[in-house]
């Protein structure tokens, strides 16, 4: 899409007339309003759902698609942070029924609507959402926020605040990372701590709201981090891992 000024990538400063003749593929970042530890803020998710829809549709660009990128859905399904200060959940009943209907209207203009989703609570949700666009003959998908299976090099044990999201955070954010409230927090992997998480939420396995050890982060480690993110969710939208 040209105007006067150039073009424009960023759905909220294109005009109707733009995005119409357009029918570009639409970018939604997708995050959450929840606690991060004591040390990264609340919108950890969708900052780094932004960044990384931002950085792959320029991306797409440079493969000859045309993209442009949606204001963030900022609310997400957070139960399971409800513990804590600060978070705001709406529930997977309703993300999942905001994400239908923001989609069947966006399809009405956009040739194919991909949720780019910062979040682990928000998978239900969208993996729904998705298959009913999809049900109904709309072009929709939805990509993680995460790099190939064993590309960080991280341990594993590494959820929630912990490593990967605190340097995501110093790389992107600096100034929001609170470095020296920065603490371990559950160090045990998901799969070994999910059916207490379940049952009694984050502040029920870890007081400090973290899943994982952020000691370690560095802000070089997170600019290679957010590149793998980028490779491996341009390599999802296009289809390079079917």
């Amino acid at each position: 899409m040209t105007t006067s000024g150039g073009t424009r990538h960023l759905l909220a400063e294109c005009t109707s007339r733009e995005v119409g003749a357009a029918r570009p593929m639409l970018i939604v970042p997708l995050g959450a309003v929840e606690q991060h530890g004591p040390h990264l803020p609340l919108d950890t998710d969708t900052r780094i759902a932004m960044a990384v829809a931002l950085a792959a549709a320029e991306s797409l660009r440079k493969q000859g698609h045309g993209v442009v990128t949606a204001p963030a859905i900022s609310y997400g399904a957070s139960g399971e942070h409800e513990g804590f200060a600060g978070t705001v959940s709406i529930g997977t009943e309703a993300l999942e029924r905001l994400l239908i209907e923001y989609g069947r209207s966006a399809s009405g203009w956009a040739e194919r609507i991909v949720f780019v989703n910062g979040h682990g609570g928000n998978v239900q949700a969208a993996r729904a959402a998705v298959d009913r666009l999809e049900y109904e003959g709309r072009s929709a998908g939805w990509v993680p926020c995460a790099p190939w299976e064993g590309e960080t090099g991280l341990p594993a044990a590494d959820a929630h605040a912990g490593r990967i999201e605190t340097s995501l955070l110093l790389h992107l954010a600096p100034d929001l990372v609170r470095r020296e409230l920065a603490e371990q927090g559950d160090t045990r992997p998901l799969r070994d701590v999910l059916p207490e998480l379940r049952e009694a939420g984050v502040a029920g396995v870890s007081p400090n709201g973290v899943l994982g050890d952020p000691t370690g982060a560095t802000a070089a480690e997170g600019a290679r981090l957010l590149e793998a993110i980028v490779r491996a969710v341009v390599a999802r939208i296009t289809g390079e891992d079917a």
